[in-house]
């Protein structure tokens, strides 16, 4: 019975897709370190305007999401499945640093811009968007390997 389940495990186990970790040597600084690191991800909130590009990322890999809002509109970003399929190391927002736990949502109400960083921990597929917008223009598909 024991070796049955193992052997399923293992079948399991191979038949999943595994991304390559952005650098082999972390060092002390661990999933902080330079090379750790993958590429600023790039979101506009504004009337009428893309959010942004769908992305890929790494999981385990250590990123900056910088969400722009050129205040044309009191505007708010969802995505809850997305927020906790990592772990935030900070949001900064004027120069604020705030550590939390778990958000939902972030509303902007004039122009402004909010710094994310982050780990991604989850492999899926999620979805950023704008609610209550229904055009493919104002979400963005978010995908964790």
């Amino acid at each position: 019975m024991t070796t049955t389940l193992l052997a399923a495990s293992f079948a399991l186990v191979a038949n999943v897709a595994v991304a390559e970790p952005l650098c082999d040597d972390l060092g002390f600084s661990g999933l902080f370190a330079n090379c750790n690191r993958g590429e600023e991800i790039a979101l506009t909130l504004g009337s009428g305007k893309a959010l942004g590009e769908d992305v890929v990322l790494e999981s385990g890999a250590y990123y900056e999401m910088m969400i722009t809002s050129d205040g044309t509109a009191e505007l708010a970003l969802h995505g809850p499945g997305f927020f906790r399929a990592i772990w935030m190391d900070e949001i900064v927002i004027n120069e604020i640093e705030v550590r939390p736990m778990a958000i939902d949502s972030f509303e902007f109400d004039d122009a402004g811009t909010l710094e994310l960083s982050f780990v991604a921990i989850k492999p899926g597929r999620y979805v950023l968007k704008v609610p209550g917008s229904r055009g493919e223009s104002q979400k963005i598909n978010i995908q964790i390997q």
